[in-house]
């Protein structure tokens, strides 16, 4: 693994993804620098740096479930990326996550195993919280149906 290693994560652990995405970084042997989000939301600088590196527009980071987006209408198509972008610095929690920082690029990681693009090999075998098995014994990721 390179030394200069770093990867960042944009956190929420409430989130069985993003615990299962960081559990996965862990796996691999990193020490990610953890963000939690919603105690400490990027910028909104940050925000569009992250969706450019990733190849992202705005709408495709935008979480509805368990946040305002349908009572602030975000998905009228009227609406423009500043006004998006708007929302998402008012109420951090329409940010969906776990985004991931890594030498090897940003991904949204949903679902948690897009992480695996982003780290060297795993360490050894990974099952996410619910059992589901995500890198056998020897470090290699389970084919899923």
């Amino acid at each position: 693994m390179p030394e200069a290693f770093d990867v960042v994560i944009y956190h929420n652990p409430a989130c069985g993804t993003s615990r299962n995405t960081l559990a996965m970084i862990r796996n691999a042997g990193i020490e990610p620098h953890v963000v939690e989000y919603l105690k400490a939301p990027p910028s909104r600088a940050l925000i569009e740096q992250l969706l450019a590196r990733a190849g992202l527009g705005v709408r495709d980071v935008l979480r509805e479930k368990g946040t305002p987006y349908a009572e602030l209408s975000l998905g009228d198509p009227a609406l423009s990326d500043t006004q998006l972008l708007d929302a998402i610095e008012a109420h951090p929690i329409l940010l969906n996550r776990p985004l991931v920082v890594s030498p090897k690029g940003v991904r949204l990681c949903r679902p948690s195993e897009a992480v695996l693009d982003l780290l060297p090999a795993q360490q050894g075998a990974f099952m996410k919280e619910d059992g589901e098995r995500v890198i056998d014994a020897h470090g290699r990721r389970v084919a899923t149906a």
